[in-house]
């Protein structure tokens, strides 16, 4: 199509699009093989036309007439939908940042710079907004997958009237496809048992190449094409494969294959990389070549004042905008660092920002395919910075292991953490750096991710491109926008509605608001559409109407999860109020001037949160990882294997923390002797073991990758038949306490004791267990291990398993509470996980 019919046809589409009264677009003959129409959209998937033939008794006498092919609306653009991980406001190149981010900047200078665009403040909550229109718990999005609880707003579960944008754009025409993160699967329907109703495949998105999860090793990954677990890094050299690359490489492969298959085809894709969430695993190239630009010598105070200038400069933020004051009560100043600390968190900065500039590259080259094959000035791009601000889980002095935070480790000291330097960012570490970079890279704002109320967690920036819509190539947008509003701004520009009925479900409405309107010049200054907005992460809430801004004040930093939670988060609060009209980035609390202004913007929040099914609030953050779920292993107490199986993952496999366990292999020793792994779950960066090592039984557990504890049998078994077992005897009152506002049910002491053909060989007494997680990217496997091992100076993955297994048991005898457990649990202080009493959260700053 030529660019001025090309033009006029997007315009009309524009004018016409989701009135959806738009006359239906027929091209060919009715019944034709190449004819083709538009539909309604109402009810999806369309229903089958009459037959427009002739049916006579012989097939001379008939008139064949084949239902026309579905296509979109004419001129309907293809759509690129990017969305970054773990990413604030002054982290790219774009929007002020020293991170060079080229292809942020291409799609911001072909078309608009967006710098009020709002995610919710985490993950899969995000996630779940960006791809149904809704808002997060309207989608069964509250927390993330890993978090779920049994309420609507939090099951994590997309419920059927919520359609996504995959769903909707498919059953229209397009080519629908989805790389990277999948965070939006139920954490215990994601195993090879399904069902997969709620895979990216099962949601609208044809084809899927990522990761199901919150975070993945770039380097090892538990990987998917479609739902098929695939290993391409296995047999390449350390360092030499990493899914940042690989994932584009597909990406660029799918866009050209479809395309060349049918030119005429929209496609839309839906690209989600790793990058930034930890790990951050850049290549070495990439961590060279940023080590070599000194970005970050000066400290994190310094980078902080050269980001805001370089904001103003660019003009993505007020001239008048303030500063906040560094959080002295938080995070130390960098001059009050000492020398190795200085070090080290240089070496985690630069690996980050390397992540960053990797990814970016490697978007940059998908964007470059859309060019390669003439497809680039009808595309929509939206690149989002960010589904959440700079994560802070790394805590003030960063990690070498992000799942030693998961269990409560969030301060390892500084000469431990030395150990892994040469190898931060590599397949040896599950690396996270300290929150004072990501306080530095959330700049004009204050605070985190997780930290909903406050703009550092949930004010995001973007960029969008169409170069055959948008004009006004350069131009900064103000209006208020959020991830919810993504689905109708990109139906909108197909000139598609929001179905009605789909798979005979009626459809809930969406929730957001089509910023579309925004591309217009005429409309750069015009008010903001989308007027109100409700925000709730893990019992920290805000609301937006119309430039105000309600806001809790923060009470718990992200790293600090293991404490107990604020009973009352409605209430128990300190609130304050912003004018985000005349203050930027959140610095002069106005509540003590206008009481009312207050308590009229708390009654809203509280109406939406009860119409978005917020409620009901719960502030707790670690306790909800282990909360009960309806996974396969629900409700069981014995699990039986009889021949080996790979890549059952964490959600969907026993959970042998906080409880006794008896683990019983039946094994049968050929005459040349035997190794390998029985049974393992986990790996490098926190996991178990049971395997025969040169012929002798182990059971090892890898605490966090800092610690690990070796059962040995002393002897080498004989051929033949031998029953192994483990035995643990689980000290603690369990995950039960958790209900009770307490966590001293968990991650306490322990004896495990081996046992070879019903002999006692060695019995070891643990002071702590891992409290809450493995690492969650790993499988629970048996007969061989899939991906990183438990413990690599004793063996290298696969490791298959030489002996024949007869059968694998495992007996699970969880604790339970007593009614004088409840008693006193009821009255008790809440205690954290390394048995510290604690008072109750009160509101405040820290």
């Amino acid at each position: 199509m030529k660019a001025t019919s090309l033009t006029l046809a997007l315009a009309t589409a524009s004018a016409l699009a989701i009135s959806a009264a738009q006359a239906q677009q027929v091209t060919g003959t009715p019944g034709a093989p190449d004819a083709t129409t538009t539909i309604d959209g109402r009810q999806l998937p369309a229903p089958d036309p009459d037959f427009g033939g002739v049916i006579q008794d012989s097939a001379f006498q008939s008139k064949p007439w084949w239902a026309p092919r579905i296509v979109p609306p004419k001129g309907a653009p293809n759509v690129l939908l990017i969305i970054t991980d773990d990413a604030g406001f002054g982290v790219p190149s774009t929007f002020g940042g020293v991170i060079p981010t080229p292809a942020l900047d291409r799609v911001a200078n072909a078309g608009l710079r967006y710098n009020r665009m709002f995610s919710t403040a985490l993950c899969s909550p995000t996630r779940a907004a960006l791809i149904t229109g809704r808002n997060h718990h309207s989608a069964g999005f509250g927390v993330v997958s890993e978090q779920s609880t049994g309420f609507p707003g939090y099951n994590s579960i997309i419920a059927k009237d919520k359609a996504t944008i995959g769903r909707i754009l498919k059953d229209n025409g397009y080519a629908t496809s989805w790389f990277g993160k999948d965070h939006n699967t139920p954490a215990f329907a994601a195993s090879q048992a399904g069902p997969f109703d709620r895979w990216p495949t099962g949601m609208g998105f044809e084809y899927f190449y990522g990761f199901v999860g919150g975070d993945a090793n770039q380097w090892q990954p538990n990987l998917f094409r479609n739902t098929t677990q695939i290993y391409p890094f296995e047999g390449k050299p350390a360092g030499s494969w990493n899914l940042v690359t690989a994932m584009a490489d597909d990406a660029i492969d799918y866009v050209n294959r479809v395309h060349q298959i049918q030119p005429d085809k929209p496609i839309f894709v839906k690209y989600a990389p790793g990058a930034t969430h930890a790990p951050h695993h850049p290549t070495k190239e990439w961590i060279d070549r940023i080590s070599r630009m000194k970005l970050f010598d000066e400290g994190w105070n310094k980078l902080r004042e050269r980001i805001f200038e370089n904001q103003k400069r660019l003009g993505v933020i007020p001239q008048d905008a303030k500063l906040p004051p560094w959080p002295k009560d938080v995070l130390k100043e960098w001059d009050a660092l000492s020398a190795d600390e200085k070090k080290l968190f240089i070496r985690q900065v630069e690996v980050f920002a390397a992540f960053v500039a990797y990814s970016d590259h490697e978007i940059g080259r998908v964007i470059q395919a859309f060019d390669d094959i003439g497809q680039l000035d009808n595309t929509l791009i939206i690149y989002i910075n960010g589904d959440n601000g700079t994560s802070a889980e790394g805590g003030p002095k960063g990690t070498p292991n992000e799942v030693a935070w998961f269990n409560g480790l969030n301060e390892l000291p500084v000469d431990v953490q030395m150990r892994f330097y040469d190898a931060w960012g590599t397949d040896q570490t599950y690396n996270h750096m300290s929150a004072g970079w990501s306080w530095a890279f959330d700049t004009p704002f204050s605070w985190f991710k997780q930290n909903a109320s406050q703009l550092g967690g949930i004010n995001q920036n973007m960029a969008v491109s169409w170069p055959a819509r948008i004009k006004d190539r350069g131009a900064l947008r103000e209006q208020f926008v959020h991830v919810v509003d993504v689905v109708p701004t990109i139906l909108e520009a197909a000139g598609l509605r929001a179905p009605e009925v789909v798979d005979g479900i009626q459809q809930a409405p969406v929730e957001g608001t089509s910023f579309a309107y925004t591309f217009d010049a005429a409309n750069a200054k015009a008010p903001s559409r989308h007027t109100t907005q409700y925000f709730e992460m893990m019992g920290q809430w805000a609301l937006y109407q119309d430039g105000w801004f309600l806001s809790t004040k923060v009470n718990r930093a992200p790293w600090e999860a293991f404490g107990a939670a604020n009973p009352d988060p409605l209430n128990n609060q300190v609130l304050q109020l912003y004018d985000l009209s005349t203050d930027f980035n959140q610095t002069t609390d106005l509540a003590a001037a206008n009481p009312q202004k207050v308590e009229e913007l708390k009654r809203i929040f509280v109406a939406e949160a009860k119409k978005y099914q917020a409620f009901p609030l719960d502030a707790s953050v670690a306790a909800r990882i282990v909360a009960p779920r309806p996974n396969i292993t629900a409700g069981r107490s014995e699990f039986v294997y009889t021949r080996p199986m790979t890549g059952l993952p964490q959600g969907d496999s026993p959970l042998l923390l906080n409880t006794s366990y008896t683990i019983t292999a039946d094994i049968e020793v050929p005459p040349a002797g035997a190794e390998g792994m029985i049974l393992t779950s986990g790996g490098r960066f926190a996991g178990y073991g049971f395997y025969l090592l040169k012929g002798k039984p182990v059971f090892l557990w890898n605490l966090v990758d800092l610690k690990r504890v070796k059962w040995e049998g002393p002897d080498v078994l004989a051929p033949g038949k031998h029953v192994l077992e483990f035995d643990f005897k689980y000290d603690g009152l369990g995950a039960g306490t958790l209900a009770f506002n307490n966590m001293s049910g968990v991650g306490r002491s322990g004896t495990g004791t081996l046992k070879v053909d019903g002999k006692a060989v060695q019995t070891i007494a643990l002071p702590q267990t891992l409290p809450m997680i493995l690492q969650w990217d790993e499988a629970f496997d048996i007969g061989s291990d899939t991906l990183t091992g438990v413990n690599d100076a004793d063996y290298t993955p696969p490791f298959p398993l030489t002996a024949r297994l007869d059968k694998l048991t495992i007996r699970v005898d969880r604790p339970t509470l007593s009614p004088d457990d409840i008693k006193k649990l009821e009255g008790a202080q809440a205690t954290a996980v390394d048995g510290t009493p604690l008072t109750r959260v009160q509101a405040g700053p820290h």
